[in-house]
């Protein structure tokens, strides 16, 4: 059975926005976005893999007296001797250069035992350096001082 279209144009624009939709990434800044608030919830769960999952193999942190295996031990250290403990970012700011990002933003570590933190939080300023790695973006490089 035949149908007559008088006009298919409707149907041909829903077809090319459903694949064009299928194919568009989200933008850089999302991504960049998405993979912090990602890192914080691994962090938040005691997930070290997945937090490391968005950081670069040749990472360098605080102007390179750590690095990306340090990292490892720091985050494994702390989840295992810190009984809970939250996480909260404040706005993140992105600057985009190319392939290169820096974000900007302040974190506060929350232990509502004051077991660890004896305010029963720290907070930190953080900046964090970022590179495309194929449609992901990862840290390569960080400094967090405390933020007083």
């Amino acid at each position: 059975m035949q149908r007559n279209i008088r006009n298919p144009l409707p149907a041909i624009a829903f077809v090319l926005c459903t694949a064009l939709g299928a194919c568009s990434h989200p933008p850089d800044e999302t991504r960049i976005r998405d993979a912090i608030a990602r890192m914080q919830a691994a962090a938040e769960m005691r997930n070290a893999s997945g937090v490391l999952g968005h950081v670069g193999n040749d990472f360098t942190g605080q102007n390179g007296e750590i690095d990306r295996a340090g990292l490892a031990r720091l985050l494994k250290l702390e989840f295992l001797r810190n009984d809970a403990f939250d996480i909260s970012i404040g706005t993140i700011a992105i600057e985009i250069d190319g392939d290169r990002a820096t974000a900007r933003f302040q974190m506060t570590v929350g232990d509502a035992s004051r077991r660890w933190l004896p305010n029963g939080s720290e907070a930190f300023a953080v900046v964090s350096g970022w590179r495309r790695d194929g449609s992901d973006w990862v840290c390569y490089n960080a400094t967090w001082n405390d933020k007083e």
